[in-house]
């Protein structure tokens, strides 16, 4: 059953997107080398930042909309194994 709300607080200035760069930055990497996934509103940032933004079967529509896949199984489903293999793993 999913709850009717969901508060979420961080420091301003704190979310997902500036994290990864910030943590891409630090090893010489491009957003080109992130694959991100998620499935709940909080994510999309990230997602949207990603070089590959995944959503998951299960994630709310706006997370859909923001991502470039959508996986066939949900986060309780190997959802994200099935983007690594199809976007990690995949033979070129």
């Amino acid at each position: 059953i999913r709850d009717s709300f969901f508060i979420e607080c961080v420091p301003l200035g704190v979310a997902k997107d500036a994290s990864l760069a910030a943590l891409l930055e630090r090893m010489g990497l491009t957003r080109d080398n992130l694959m991100a996934c998620g499935d709940g509103l909080n994510d999309r940032s990230m997602i949207a930042y990603a070089g590959v933004g995944v959503a998951m079967q299960n994630a709310e529509q706006p997370v859909k909309d923001t991502a470039v896949y959508v996986t066939a199984a949900d986060n309780n489903h190997a959802g994200v194994a099935e983007a690594v293999e199809k976007f990690i793993l995949r033979e070129e």
